[in-house]
């Protein structure tokens, strides 16, 4: 789909600058942020002295290779605030990670970085097509998830009527979606998942619905995944990229001009790709780990987070900004079996391939003796059933997964809503190695 920007709305000064300006703008930033944090974070100015780096050192764009980076084993080893940049008297807001593998990783805001998380979330809805007077239909989960908010004070600093759903309830956000008549919904692409399932359940027609727009994030999918959930549903849906540790919801998204991967605002968030082995930092074009500096923060300023995403930079397209490609996964989800790297985000493809599978699936690594084995556990459609079909989809992916990705793997199919459902994240990858 393609829409002329006078359909867009009035884009903000730094996406219609030139590359020259928003360089310049960027170094700017960027020698503001490396002195605040060195100035104010113990954590950074150790990191900088033990190497005898200063921030004026760092004169252009490309020296900021020369700046130590930062991790999330570094954020949850000063927790809770050793990270803050700032008194907690100026921090109006305190988010955290889930903290399932350790302690979680804090996120302070200042009011000043709120009202900027809200203009970059509020410029991506406006990115992906969205306007004031819209309704915004929230399925993020709210609390200490950056996902909810996040994408709440941005929608309705661009002028939208917002529904602060949440997730869960999916009975009840199916009845509010027909009820409330939305324009747009935020979600995950798994819980979207869900609720498209609950829609043919209750033999709802979501072609008939109002809702258009499906911006989607806090997880990797694919654009196989968004084909079907596209033709499913009779929505546009497109991704939105951030991360707690970064900001949260809103730090690139994709333009609905394009359609082409997420747009990163540069003028707050400065990336990078990374070889994840050896750091060395990568041209635009070539795939690796994504890293970002954030440019404008104020209560907890990262200088070089590697995020573990695996991805590459691209030209704009329909912004001058660089863009991502679609996150293929993370270099710490990443699993080895029998000397192939797999990544759940290849499975799924495989599943999508398979036209009586529904897109759910499980993945359990396990050792019989010294060697790994993989099952992979699938179901059918709501409209597929019989012993036959499953048996035949079983083999058929089974086919797939050895041919594209090299590893062979029990495949079992289970009839339609056998598999567990997420009501937010979905969790597809047991280890129990």
């Amino acid at each position: 789909m393609s829409l002329p920007l006078s359909k867009i709305g009035k884009l903000d000064r730094m996406e219609t600058a030139s590359i020259d300006e928003l360089r310049h703008e960027q170094i700017q930033r960027l020698r503001w942020s490396l002195m605040h944090a060195y100035t104010n974070v113990p954590f950074y100015r150790k990191a900088f002295d033990e190497i005898g780096l200063k921030p004026m050192d760092v004169n252009c764009l490309d020296d900021l290779a020369k700046v130590p980076f930062t991790t999330k084993s570094d954020l949850r080893d000063n927790y809770p605030y050793g990270m803050f940049a700032t008194s907690m008297s100026d921090v109006v807001r305190i988010h955290a990670s889930s903290g399932t593998t350790g302690k979680p990783t804090v996120v302070g805001y200042t009011q000043g970085d709120i009202n900027m998380w809200a203009d970059v979330v509020a410029r991506s809805i406006r990115a992906g097509g969205g306007h004031a007077g819209d309704k915004a239909h929230i399925s993020y989960g709210y609390g200490l998830f950056t996902g909810g908010l996040g994408a709440h004070y941005g929608a309705e600093r661009l002028g939208c009527t917002v529904i602060p759903m949440s997730g869960g309830q999916t009975e009840r956000q199916v009845q509010l979606i027909q009820d409330f008549e939305p324009d747009i919904i935020m979600v995950t692409p798994s819980y979207m998942l869900n609720i498209a399932d609950e829609l043919d359940r209750q033999g709802v027609d979501p072609h008939k619905l109002p809702l258009r727009l499906g911006i989607f994030g806090a997880e990797p999918w694919t654009n196989s995944m968004r084909t079907e959930i596209e033709e499913r549903l009779g929505i546009q849906v497109l991704d939105i990229y951030g991360l707690s540790e970064v900001m949260g919801p809103g730090v690139g998204m994709e333009c609905i001009e394009t359609k082409d991967g997420p747009t990163i605002w540069e003028d707050h968030f400065y990336p990078e790709i990374i070889n994840p082995e050896t750091g060395e930092v990568l041209p635009d074009g070539e795939y690796g780990e994504l890293v970002f500096t954030s440019l404008t923060k104020v209560a907890l300023p990262v200088l070089r987070y590697r995020t573990r995403d695996l991805t590459r930079l691209l030209p704009g397209t329909a912004r001058p900004m660089r863009r991502i490609d679609k996150i293929t996964g993370r270099s710490d989800d990443m699993l080895i079996i029998r000397g192939v790297n797999v990544f759940p985000s290849q499975i799924e493809e495989q599943v999508l391939k398979c036209e009586p599978l529904a897109p759910h699936y499980e993945i359990e690594v396990y050792k019989e003796g010294n060697l790994d084995c993989v099952d992979v556990r699938a179901e059918l459609r709501f409209n597929a059933s019989g012993e036959d079909l499953r048996d035949n989809a079983a083999r058929e992916l089974a086919h797939h997964i050895k041919s594209y990705i090299g590893i062979s793997t029990r495949v079992e199919v289970q009839d339609a809503g056998s598999l567990a459902r997420s009501e937010g994240k979905a969790k597809h990858v047991f280890d129990r190695r």
